[in-house]
């Protein structure tokens, strides 16, 4: 291996020799390209294949200078040429799985392969394929002349032994020579990459390849004079009924079809049927050649789920803002009326049921940003088995007493960077579905490791290699099809009946996973019961995890001076309330309705200490581009930023932020938290 040479300087350069003698020795063209666009490492095949001089390739040559270069000697065809560099530019830095194929114009055709690397940049692979796009054409061209190659060749040979009488030993070296005809024939055929088979008018096999009869779990010998309908099945047959109708009726046609193992799992292949002809001009039976492209289906699968969740976080993500600010504006109208009422029984009987309303529906949109990525964390050490004990006493005391919860002990400290009150959520929410899973009981286990996870292992969470706690919640329930399973992370999808469900737990379990730098998965077949794994950051101790978490946190307000504090909110209603609430605390209040009047008014009045602003407003600056401000012209100002809508990232300076809707006491807290 590489990493057994010695490091030092000579070694070093013989081993980058070694390997790049190695690269430039593959046929297929390599290049990699870092999260900047520029080149770090590539072979010959690479110059050759696509043309480009010597020169060009240059460790940190950008990926935009060989886009240049094709498209100015006409790579890619008519059309604006910065244009066309512009739009492989963007695409090269969406860092995505990107497979393309490409002719070029002397006729080649190239497979183009991008995989993206672990921290942005990716590998590229380029293929020649020329020769296999010809293939399905020259392989039934090549089995016809064969077929023909031999029945004429037995014909002659027929002919011959009746015109001469040979001597045993000829008859036996004409034997061997035929069969060895047949068995090279077979052996193209069987290691030709790809699915190859003949059937008559009948639909009968008359010949198959290795390759599809071990696509379809049969031998060779097991295939051959059976119908397609009972090999295939009734499923597949029903689908491919009607192109085998037209195939022997003389159309030459493709399609693709999907297949169910008998694990579940489902395969997908592309097939294309070319009809033979008799001496007549009537079809014979049909040529199949069909191709395994599962793989393909699954990565355009993924990458539409993702584009949908991510569709769908943006969405929710916008609504819980709007939703937010009426809800600031309700609840805070609410309270007030209690507050100037406290002893009416008659008040209190309408505002008690409307206060736990309104503060079930700011729950319901704390649930909505979890699942847009957009909920506050507080992100710090967190001992997995003290939370999961915790967790398992809260669930013995709520589960129905047919359902028995264990947890696998722990023998090894776990700790993971997350936040442990929304982890808590998380596992409840877990055991919920689960406990809705087993409507007769059944048993739930809940399981915390130490996981490294590989490259591949990684890709099934959407995480980056490394260390994490793995979080396993399983149950011998119902289980899941492949069509839930789906759409099993969109917010309000549930299969319970109507009001027995919001749909938003598993959902604010994804986002939670996500905004935490980690990921979800979920295993599962119907009847078989399901298995939801979380994976989380993993640190190797609390110590580490509270360097990581940042500064201490402050309590209590020094002295008891209440500084004129300026409001900046464009919604009347929403600012008048959080008005009422800070002059209620102590606090003198001045007001403006955008960033340009606050400006003005921390410039002509220096007794503000405090500005306070929302983070979405209208006029082209936001709150945190307001405060920014703000610090330049009046560094003595503390600022704290409010919003129904999203958090700066974990870790990142700037501003406070208070999340809407707020009651008087989390106002008074996040000053306090200001040091004033």
């Amino acid at each position: 291996m590489l990493s057994q040479f010695p490091t030092d300087p000579l070694k070093t350069h013989y081993r980058h020799e070694l390997l790049q003698a190695g690269l430039d020795r593959i046929d297929q063209g390599f290049t990699v390209i870092d999260g900047s666009l520029r080149i770090v490492a590539w072979n010959n095949a690479f110059l050759r294949l696509l043309d480009f001089p010597e020169d060009m390739a240059f460790v940190g040559a950008t990926y935009e200078s060989f886009m240049r270069y094709n498209a100015q000697r006409g790579e890619y065809g008519p059309g604006d040429v910065e244009e066309l560099i512009a739009q492989r530019v963007r695409q090269a830095r969406s860092f995505i799985p990107h497979y393309s194929e490409r002719v070029r114009p002397n006729g080649q055709i190239l497979a183009v392969r991008d995989e993206p690397l672990p921290h942005n940049g990716f590998v590229t692979l380029y293929t020649d394929i020329t020769a296999s796009r010809q293939f399905e054409q020259q392989i039934q061209q090549q089995n016809a002349e064969l077929e023909s190659h031999v029945a004429q060749r037995t014909i002659e040979l027929k002919f011959t032994n009746k015109r001469l009488v040979v001597a045993d030993d000829d008859n036996q070296r004409i034997t061997t020579a035929l069969r060895r005809s047949e068995e090279n024939l077979r052996l193209i055929t069987d290691t030709v990459p790809a699915l190859i088979g003949y059937f008559d008018h009948q639909e009968i096999y008359g010949y198959v390849n290795k390759g599809y009869s071990e696509w379809f779990g049969l031998s060779k010998e097991d295939m051959l004079g059976r119908s397609i309908r009972e090999v295939v099945g009734e499923e597949v047959y029903g689908e491919i009924a009607l192109y085998l109708q037209q195939a022997l009726q003389g159309q030459r046609v493709s399609y693709e079809y999907a297949m169910r193992r008998p694990g579940g799992r489902v395969v997908y292949a592309r097939s294309e049927l070319v009809p033979e002809l008799d001496g007549d001009g009537l079809v014979a039976g049909c040529f199949v050649l069909s191709v395994n492209i599962t793989d393909l289906k699954n990565a355009q699968s993924e990458l539409v789920h993702a584009q949908k969740m991510e569709a769908m976080g943006q969405l929710t993500g916008g609504l819980a803002h709007d939703f937010n600010n009426l809800l600031t504006v309700v609840i805070g109208n609410l309270v007030t009326l209690h507050d100037r009422h406290p002893n009416d029984p008659d008040i209190a009987e309408f505002l008690a049921p409307a206060l736990k309303a309104s503060r079930r529906g700011a729950a319901l949109i704390k649930r909505l940003l979890a699942f847009a990525r957009k909920q506050p964390l507080a992100p710090q050490s967190v001992n997995i088995a003290y939370l999961v004990a915790d967790t398992m006493i809260l669930l013995k005391r709520t589960l129905q007493a047919d359902i028995t919860v264990s947890a696998a002990s722990i023998h090894e400290p776990l700790y993971a960077m997350t936040d442990a009150q929304q982890l808590e959520n998380a596992l409840l929410n877990l055991a919920l579905n689960a406990r809705d899973a087993m409507p007769q009981g059944g048993e739930l286990a809940i399981e915390a490791t130490r996981r490294h996870l590989s490259l591949a292992q990684a890709a099934d969470f959407d995480v980056a290699p490394g260390y994490y706690v793995a979080l396993r919640v399983s149950d011998t329930g119902a289980g899941m099809d492949a069509a839930t399973q789906a759409r099993a992370f969109e917010p309000f999808f549930t299969t319970k009946q109507f009001g027995l469900g919001s749909g938003l737990g598993l959902s604010m379990v994804y986002g939670f996973a996500k905004q935490s730098g980690g990921g979800l998965r979920i295993q599962s077949e119907l009847g078989e019961g399901c298995a939801v794994t979380l994976v989380l950051p993993c640190v190797d101790d609390g110590l580490e995890a509270e360097a990581l978490t940042g500064t201490l946190q402050r309590s209590g307000r020094q002295g008891r001076d209440y500084p004129l504090v300026l409001l900046v909110e464009d919604d009347p209603d929403v600012r008048r309330i959080i008005r009422l609430q800070l002059v209620g605390l102590g606090y003198p209040v001045i007001e403006a309705d955008h960033a340009a009047d606050a400006l003005l008014l921390l410039a002509n009045v220096p007794t503000v200490g405090i500005l306070v602003s929302d983070l979405v407003m209208p006029g082209g600056m936001d709150g945190r581009t307001l405060c920014q401000a703000a610090s330049l012209s009046a560094p003595h100002v503390k600022t704290l930023l409010i919003s129904g809508y999203e958090s700066a990232p974990d870790g990142a300076p700037g501003p406070a932020l208070l999340e809407k809707p707020f009651s008087s006491a989390d106002l008074q807290q996040a000053l306090d938290g200001l040091g004033v």
